[in-house]
Protein backbone atom coordinates (compact mmCIF):
# COMPACT_ATOMS: atom_id res chain seq x y z
CA UNK A 1 0.00 0.00 0.00
CA UNK A 2 0.86 3.64 -0.34
CA UNK A 3 -0.01 5.86 1.98
CA UNK A 4 1.49 8.88 0.10
CA UNK A 5 -1.24 11.64 0.09
CA UNK A 6 -1.83 13.07 -3.75
CA UNK A 7 -0.90 17.13 -4.29
CA UNK A 8 -4.85 17.72 -4.20
CA UNK A 9 -5.53 15.85 -1.28
CA UNK A 10 -2.50 17.97 0.50
CA UNK A 11 -3.63 20.90 -0.79
CA UNK A 12 -7.19 20.93 0.07
CA UNK A 13 -6.11 19.72 3.88
CA UNK A 14 -4.13 22.79 3.52
CA UNK A 15 -6.69 25.37 2.70
CA UNK A 16 -9.01 23.68 5.11
CA UNK A 17 -6.59 24.34 7.88
CA UNK A 18 -6.29 27.77 6.47
CA UNK A 19 -9.63 28.07 7.19
CA UNK A 20 -10.20 26.96 10.64
CA UNK A 21 -7.26 28.26 11.69
CA UNK A 22 -9.19 32.03 10.98
CA UNK A 23 -12.21 31.21 11.96
CA UNK A 24 -12.73 28.38 14.68
CA UNK A 25 -10.72 30.03 17.22
CA UNK A 26 -10.47 29.36 20.69
CA UNK A 27 -12.43 32.73 21.07
CA UNK A 28 -15.29 31.66 18.78
CA UNK A 29 -15.90 28.55 20.04
CA UNK A 30 -16.42 30.13 23.85
CA UNK A 31 -18.63 32.52 22.35
CA UNK A 32 -20.46 29.40 20.91
CA UNK A 33 -21.07 27.64 24.49
CA UNK A 34 -22.96 30.75 25.20
CA UNK A 35 -25.30 30.22 22.58
CA UNK A 36 -28.70 27.95 23.05
CA UNK A 37 -27.76 24.89 20.94
CA UNK A 38 -24.23 25.68 20.74
CA UNK A 39 -23.78 25.87 16.89
CA UNK A 40 -23.54 28.67 13.99
CA UNK A 41 -25.68 28.74 10.92
CA UNK A 42 -23.30 30.93 9.62
CA UNK A 43 -20.07 28.38 10.12
CA UNK A 44 -22.26 25.68 8.52
CA UNK A 45 -22.57 28.03 5.56
CA UNK A 46 -19.14 28.54 5.50
CA UNK A 47 -18.41 24.88 5.66
CA UNK A 48 -20.75 24.67 2.41
CA UNK A 49 -18.97 27.21 0.86
CA UNK A 50 -15.98 25.20 1.08
CA UNK A 51 -17.28 22.25 -0.53
CA UNK A 52 -16.90 20.15 2.61
CA UNK A 53 -20.81 18.89 2.93
CA UNK A 54 -20.35 17.95 -0.28
CA UNK A 55 -17.16 15.71 -0.32
CA UNK A 56 -18.33 12.02 0.37
CA UNK A 57 -21.86 12.77 -1.00
CA UNK A 58 -22.13 10.89 -4.43
CA UNK A 59 -21.47 12.68 -7.48
CA UNK A 60 -25.29 12.12 -8.60
CA UNK A 61 -26.65 13.90 -5.78
CA UNK A 62 -24.92 16.80 -6.51
CA UNK A 63 -21.32 15.76 -4.13
CA UNK A 64 -18.19 15.42 -4.65
CA UNK A 65 -18.14 11.77 -4.62
CA UNK A 66 -15.25 11.34 -2.42
CA UNK A 67 -13.97 8.39 0.05
CA UNK A 68 -13.17 7.80 3.56
CA UNK A 69 -9.36 8.12 2.82
CA UNK A 70 -9.52 11.56 0.92
CA UNK A 71 -11.91 12.67 3.88
CA UNK A 72 -9.31 11.58 6.69
CA UNK A 73 -7.03 14.76 6.40
CA UNK A 74 -10.06 17.05 6.32
CA UNK A 75 -11.41 15.51 9.95
CA UNK A 76 -7.39 15.34 11.66
CA UNK A 77 -8.30 18.95 11.04
CA UNK A 78 -11.45 19.50 12.48
CA UNK A 79 -9.98 17.51 15.27
CA UNK A 80 -6.96 19.98 15.68
CA UNK A 81 -9.15 23.04 15.40
CA UNK A 82 -11.86 21.27 17.70
CA UNK A 83 -14.36 22.38 15.49
CA UNK A 84 -17.95 22.28 17.32
CA UNK A 85 -20.00 21.42 14.15
CA UNK A 86 -21.11 17.93 13.32
CA UNK A 87 -19.07 17.68 9.77
CA UNK A 88 -17.33 14.42 10.50
CA UNK A 89 -20.55 12.59 12.18
CA UNK A 90 -22.58 14.23 9.11
CA UNK A 91 -19.72 13.58 6.14
CA UNK A 92 -18.05 9.87 7.55
CA UNK A 93 -20.50 8.67 9.07
CA UNK A 94 -24.17 9.92 8.50
CA UNK A 95 -24.06 10.42 4.43
CA UNK A 96 -22.26 6.66 3.89
CA UNK A 97 -25.17 5.36 5.97
CA UNK A 98 -27.77 6.96 4.07
CA UNK A 99 -25.95 6.04 0.97
CA UNK A 100 -25.76 3.09 1.45
CA UNK A 101 -29.43 2.35 1.34
CA UNK A 102 -31.13 0.04 -1.10
CA UNK A 103 -32.76 1.01 -4.43
CA UNK A 104 -35.98 1.56 -2.67
CA UNK A 105 -34.79 4.44 -0.44
CA UNK A 106 -33.94 6.47 -3.63
CA UNK A 107 -36.61 9.49 -2.93
CA UNK A 108 -35.61 9.44 0.80
CA UNK A 109 -31.14 9.52 -0.71
CA UNK A 110 -32.31 12.40 -3.23
CA UNK A 111 -34.35 14.18 -0.96
CA UNK A 112 -31.53 14.24 1.77
CA UNK A 113 -28.34 14.04 0.13
CA UNK A 114 -28.63 16.66 -2.49
CA UNK A 115 -30.11 19.12 0.72
CA UNK A 116 -26.74 17.90 2.79
CA UNK A 117 -24.44 18.34 -0.02
CA UNK A 118 -26.33 22.21 -0.66
CA UNK A 119 -25.49 23.23 2.90
CA UNK A 120 -29.38 22.79 3.75
CA UNK A 121 -29.29 20.07 6.37
CA UNK A 122 -26.93 18.20 8.50
CA UNK A 123 -27.66 14.06 10.42
CA UNK A 124 -27.40 13.17 13.35
CA UNK A 125 -26.43 9.13 13.89
CA UNK A 126 -27.57 7.20 16.95
CA UNK A 127 -24.76 4.39 17.91
CA UNK A 128 -26.21 0.93 18.74
CA UNK A 129 -25.75 0.39 22.23
CA UNK A 130 -25.59 4.24 23.34
CA UNK A 131 -28.74 6.07 24.38
CA UNK A 132 -27.06 9.50 23.85
CA UNK A 133 -27.11 11.11 19.69
CA UNK A 134 -24.88 13.78 19.35
CA UNK A 135 -26.42 16.98 17.54
CA UNK A 136 -29.96 16.14 17.23
CA UNK A 137 -30.97 19.29 17.93
CA UNK A 138 -29.82 20.70 14.86
CA UNK A 139 -30.57 17.39 12.52
CA UNK A 140 -33.35 17.37 10.09
CA UNK A 141 -33.22 13.85 9.69
CA UNK A 142 -31.59 11.39 12.07
CA UNK A 143 -30.46 7.57 11.64
CA UNK A 144 -31.61 5.91 14.57
CA UNK A 145 -30.85 1.88 15.58
CA UNK A 146 -33.93 -0.54 17.14
CA UNK A 147 -32.17 -3.96 16.93
CA UNK A 148 -30.99 -4.73 13.06
CA UNK A 149 -33.29 -2.21 12.06
CA UNK A 150 -32.05 1.79 10.86
CA UNK A 151 -34.83 3.86 10.67
CA UNK A 152 -34.55 7.15 8.84
CA UNK A 153 -36.57 9.53 11.47
CA UNK A 154 -37.16 13.28 10.72
CA UNK A 155 -36.60 16.11 13.42
CA UNK A 156 -40.14 17.02 14.18
CA UNK A 157 -41.07 13.45 14.79
CA UNK A 158 -38.38 12.87 18.07
CA UNK A 159 -38.84 14.89 21.74
CA UNK A 160 -35.06 15.21 22.63
CA UNK A 161 -33.82 15.64 26.59
CA UNK A 162 -29.92 17.11 26.82
CA UNK A 163 -27.26 15.51 28.43
CA UNK A 164 -24.61 17.44 29.90
CA UNK A 165 -20.84 16.40 28.55
CA UNK A 166 -17.93 17.21 30.52
CA UNK A 167 -16.68 18.65 26.74
CA UNK A 168 -19.33 21.81 26.41
CA UNK A 169 -19.29 21.40 22.41
CA UNK A 170 -20.84 18.21 22.76
CA UNK A 171 -24.51 18.32 22.53
CA UNK A 172 -25.58 15.51 23.65
CA UNK A 173 -29.61 14.56 23.65
CA UNK A 174 -31.77 11.32 24.35
CA UNK A 175 -34.02 11.15 21.78
CA UNK A 176 -37.30 9.81 22.66
CA UNK A 177 -39.08 8.80 19.38
CA UNK A 178 -41.61 5.44 18.06
CA UNK A 179 -40.27 2.96 15.55
CA UNK A 180 -42.36 1.93 13.10
CA UNK A 181 -42.53 0.42 9.63
CA UNK A 182 -42.72 4.19 8.30
CA UNK A 183 -39.27 4.75 9.58
CA UNK A 184 -37.97 1.63 8.65
CA UNK A 185 -35.58 1.59 6.00
CA UNK A 186 -33.13 -1.17 6.27
CA UNK A 187 -33.53 -4.62 8.82
CA UNK A 188 -31.94 -8.10 8.79
CA UNK A 189 -29.02 -8.67 7.21
CA UNK A 190 -28.78 -5.49 5.17
CA UNK A 191 -29.48 -3.27 8.94
CA UNK A 192 -26.55 -5.24 10.22
CA UNK A 193 -24.08 -4.66 7.48
CA UNK A 194 -25.12 -0.93 7.66
CA UNK A 195 -24.74 -0.78 11.00
CA UNK A 196 -21.26 -2.82 10.94
CA UNK A 197 -20.17 -0.49 8.51
CA UNK A 198 -21.27 2.84 10.63
CA UNK A 199 -19.45 1.96 13.88
CA UNK A 200 -16.16 1.90 11.63
CA UNK A 201 -16.43 4.67 10.12
CA UNK A 202 -17.31 6.74 12.96
CA UNK A 203 -14.02 5.02 15.01
CA UNK A 204 -12.05 6.21 12.33
CA UNK A 205 -13.40 9.85 12.30
CA UNK A 206 -13.27 9.81 15.96
CA UNK A 207 -9.73 8.86 15.51
CA UNK A 208 -8.51 11.34 13.11
CA UNK A 209 -10.23 14.13 15.51
CA UNK A 210 -7.99 12.16 18.34
CA UNK A 211 -5.13 12.68 15.97
CA UNK A 212 -5.68 16.22 15.65
CA UNK A 213 -5.99 17.12 19.14
CA UNK A 214 -2.88 15.90 20.04
CA UNK A 215 -0.99 17.87 17.64
CA UNK A 216 -3.27 20.87 18.76
CA UNK A 217 -2.51 20.72 22.51
CA UNK A 218 1.65 19.55 21.92
CA UNK A 219 1.71 22.87 19.67
CA UNK A 220 0.07 24.76 22.98
CA UNK A 221 2.20 23.59 25.13
CA UNK A 222 5.23 23.82 23.50
CA UNK A 223 4.48 27.69 22.86
CA UNK A 224 2.97 27.91 26.06
CA UNK A 225 6.99 26.38 27.42
CA UNK A 226 8.55 28.93 25.51
CA UNK A 227 6.14 32.33 27.10
CA UNK A 228 6.79 31.24 30.46
CA UNK A 229 10.25 31.64 32.56
CA UNK A 230 11.68 29.90 35.24
CA UNK A 231 14.88 30.75 36.92
CA UNK A 232 15.75 33.39 33.55
CA UNK A 233 14.81 30.59 31.19
CA UNK A 234 11.75 29.39 29.01
CA UNK A 235 10.78 26.37 31.21
CA UNK A 236 10.81 24.94 27.54
CA UNK A 237 14.64 24.93 27.58
CA UNK A 238 14.29 22.55 30.87
CA UNK A 239 15.18 18.74 30.03
CA UNK A 240 12.27 17.23 31.89
CA UNK A 241 9.78 19.47 29.87
CA UNK A 242 10.97 18.53 26.16
CA UNK A 243 10.87 14.63 27.49
CA UNK A 244 7.19 15.48 28.11
CA UNK A 245 6.72 16.75 24.29
CA UNK A 246 8.86 14.58 22.67
CA UNK A 247 7.02 11.24 23.93
CA UNK A 248 3.65 12.91 23.24
CA UNK A 249 5.11 13.66 19.61
CA UNK A 250 6.34 10.04 19.18
CA UNK A 251 3.37 8.74 20.09
CA UNK A 252 1.54 10.63 17.46
CA UNK A 253 3.91 9.99 14.91
CA UNK A 254 3.24 6.04 15.52
CA UNK A 255 -0.36 6.73 15.42
CA UNK A 256 -0.49 7.94 11.59
CA UNK A 257 0.56 4.73 9.81
CA UNK A 258 -2.66 2.87 11.67
CA UNK A 259 -5.13 5.69 10.93
CA UNK A 260 -4.16 5.87 7.48
CA UNK A 261 -3.77 2.24 6.84
CA UNK A 262 -7.69 2.23 8.52
CA UNK A 263 -8.53 4.92 6.00
CA UNK A 264 -7.22 2.96 3.02
CA UNK A 265 -9.05 -0.66 4.13
CA UNK A 266 -12.31 1.11 4.76
CA UNK A 267 -12.46 2.97 1.86
CA UNK A 268 -11.56 -0.10 -0.32
CA UNK A 269 -13.47 -2.70 1.74
CA UNK A 270 -10.90 -4.56 2.69
CA UNK A 271 -11.32 -7.82 4.89
CA UNK A 272 -10.08 -7.28 7.87
CA UNK A 273 -10.77 -3.54 8.11
CA UNK A 274 -12.42 -3.28 11.64
CA UNK A 275 -9.33 -4.62 13.64
CA UNK A 276 -7.22 -2.17 11.61
CA UNK A 277 -9.90 0.51 12.36
CA UNK A 278 -9.49 -0.40 16.20
CA UNK A 279 -6.05 -0.48 15.74
CA UNK A 280 -5.68 3.25 14.54
CA UNK A 281 -8.60 4.03 17.38
CA UNK A 282 -6.36 2.94 20.05
CA UNK A 283 -3.19 4.53 18.71
CA UNK A 284 -5.16 8.08 18.27
CA UNK A 285 -6.50 7.90 21.36
CA UNK A 286 -3.15 6.57 23.47
CA UNK A 287 -1.60 9.75 21.67
CA UNK A 288 -4.26 12.11 22.28
CA UNK A 289 -4.81 11.43 26.03
CA UNK A 290 -0.71 11.31 26.81
CA UNK A 291 -0.58 14.45 24.96
CA UNK A 292 -3.41 16.04 27.45
CA UNK A 293 -1.73 15.01 30.17
CA UNK A 294 2.09 15.86 29.23
CA UNK A 295 0.70 19.59 27.88
CA UNK A 296 -1.61 19.75 31.67
CA UNK A 297 2.23 19.41 32.99
CA UNK A 298 3.85 21.92 30.94
CA UNK A 299 0.84 24.52 31.65
CA UNK A 300 1.07 23.41 35.44
CA UNK A 301 -2.42 24.47 37.31
CA UNK A 302 -2.74 26.74 34.95
CA UNK A 303 -3.98 24.07 32.44
CA UNK A 304 -7.19 23.46 34.02
CA UNK A 305 -8.13 26.73 34.48
CA UNK A 306 -11.46 28.32 32.04
CA UNK A 307 -9.19 31.09 30.40
CA UNK A 308 -6.54 28.90 29.06
CA UNK A 309 -6.90 27.30 25.68
CA UNK A 310 -5.68 23.62 26.43
CA UNK A 311 -8.84 23.28 28.02
CA UNK A 312 -10.76 23.41 25.33
CA UNK A 313 -8.89 20.78 23.57
CA UNK A 314 -8.17 18.37 26.98
CA UNK A 315 -12.27 17.83 27.11
CA UNK A 316 -12.99 17.18 23.38
CA UNK A 317 -10.03 14.60 23.95
CA UNK A 318 -11.71 13.37 26.88
CA UNK A 319 -15.22 12.97 25.52
CA UNK A 320 -14.14 11.53 22.53
CA UNK A 321 -11.91 8.68 23.96
CA UNK A 322 -15.55 7.03 24.67
CA UNK A 323 -17.26 7.61 21.42
CA UNK A 324 -17.68 4.39 18.81
CA UNK A 325 -16.69 2.11 21.10
CA UNK A 326 -14.21 3.02 24.10
CA UNK A 327 -10.60 1.26 24.52
CA UNK A 328 -11.71 -1.46 26.32
CA UNK A 329 -13.72 -2.92 23.42
CA UNK A 330 -11.51 -1.62 20.84
CA UNK A 331 -8.58 -3.70 22.38
CA UNK A 332 -10.89 -6.96 22.26
CA UNK A 333 -11.60 -6.78 18.84
CA UNK A 334 -7.89 -6.63 18.23
CA UNK A 335 -7.27 -9.45 20.54
CA UNK A 336 -9.90 -11.44 18.57
CA UNK A 337 -8.54 -10.51 15.25
CA UNK A 338 -5.09 -11.97 16.44
CA UNK A 339 -5.77 -14.83 18.36
CA UNK A 340 -8.74 -16.05 15.76
CA UNK A 341 -5.40 -15.89 12.68
CA UNK A 342 -7.72 -13.24 11.15
CA UNK A 343 -4.46 -11.30 10.61
CA UNK A 344 -0.77 -12.16 11.07
CA UNK A 345 1.30 -10.08 13.70
CA UNK A 346 4.56 -9.09 12.60
CA UNK A 347 6.49 -6.21 10.54
CA UNK A 348 5.99 -7.96 6.97
CA UNK A 349 2.73 -8.24 7.40
CA UNK A 350 1.48 -5.77 9.60
CA UNK A 351 2.46 -2.80 6.86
Amino acid sequence: MDFTFSDDQQLFEENVRAFLTNEVTPERIRELWQVEGGRSDELWAQLTELGLTAVTVPEGFGGLGMNELDFILLAQECGYAALPEPLVDTMLVGVPLLAGLGAEQRDLQGEWLTRIAEGRARLAVGQPGNPLVADAHVAGLLLLPHGDEVHAVRREQVDLTRNESVDPSRQLFRVHWQPGAATCVAAGEQGRALWAAAHDRGALGTAAQLLGLARRMVDLAVDYSFERKQFGKPVGAFQAVKHLMANAAVQIEFAKAPLYRAAYAVAHHLPGQGAQVSHARLACAEAALLAARNAIQTHGAMGYTWEVDLQLFMKRAWALDKVWGDRGWHKARVREALFSGAITPGAGHTF
